[in-house]
């Protein structure tokens, strides 16, 4: 066994190639079905077969959408990102009346997102099982983090443009202040400590973090 595949099947691409909207609503129909054996069995104890059954469909059927696990997972965690991210990514291509209340909102919807019991699910099972499963870590990365850094340093970029920061590497930047978003209240729910999660708990973390990156990356003026 690879670790990337299971039930004698190989490939790691979505096999559907079907746009009918019946084919599509059966692909959603699979994707749910997985998404809740995946969050309640983990990575590896999930079997295609108990998929199937989740998702109301024949094992035929269920590869007839999906070459194997691996292309499963990899599908339901992106669509999860598609659907949770566009926000997110809407407010990184248009520009705020100030940077400074982009951050804020930018803080404020990651943290809500990454508390979210999907979200902290799929990271407990990526964490978890990315030793046995590389490629976990890729689709985490891929469709994830990598996508939102992506989006945010073109954001970063063009603040710099209109003189609002002042940042040298604004792929590096937008690693750091993500990572700033994911202390105390995020960091604490991962771990299932108690925290203050509350909406306006997380408003005021959005506000100092965002505050805390401008200090750091404001223009120096001569």
């Amino acid at each position: 066994m690879t670790g990337i595949m299971d039930d004698g099947h190989a490939g790691s691409t979505d096999g559907s190639g079907n746009t009918d909207p019946g084919g599509c609503a059966k692909r959603e129909q699979i994707l749910k079905g997985a998404g809740t054996v995946f969050l309640a069995d983990g990575y590896e104890g999930a079997s295609m077969s108990r998929i199937a059954q989740m998702a109301g469909v024949s094992k035929g059927t269920l590869y007839n959408h999906f070459d194997g696990k691996a292309c499963l997972f990899s599908a339901f965690f992106e669509e999860q990102v598609r659907c949770r991210l566009s926000p997110i990514e809407a407010l990184s291509r248009n520009d705020a009346p100030s940077a400074r209340v982009t951050l804020v909102r930018f803080a404020e919807m990651t943290v809500h997102l990454l508390v979210s019991p999907m979200a902290l699910g799929l990271y407990r099972i990526i964490v978890g099982e990315v030793d046995k499963f590389p490629h976990l870590a890729d689709t985490f990365w891929r469709y994830g983090f990598g996508r939102t850094l992506s989006n945010l340093a073109e954001y970063l970029t063009r603040s710099v443009t209109r003189g609002e920061l002042d940042i040298a590497d604004p792929g590096l930047a937008a690693e750091q202040f993500l990572l700033m978003c994911q202390v105390r209240i995020i960091q604490r729910r991962r771990f299932g400590l108690p925290v203050d999660d509350s909406d306006a708990a997380i408003a005021t973390f959005a506000a100092f973090t965002a505050d805390s990156f401008m200090k750091i990356y404001e223009p120096r003026h001569q």
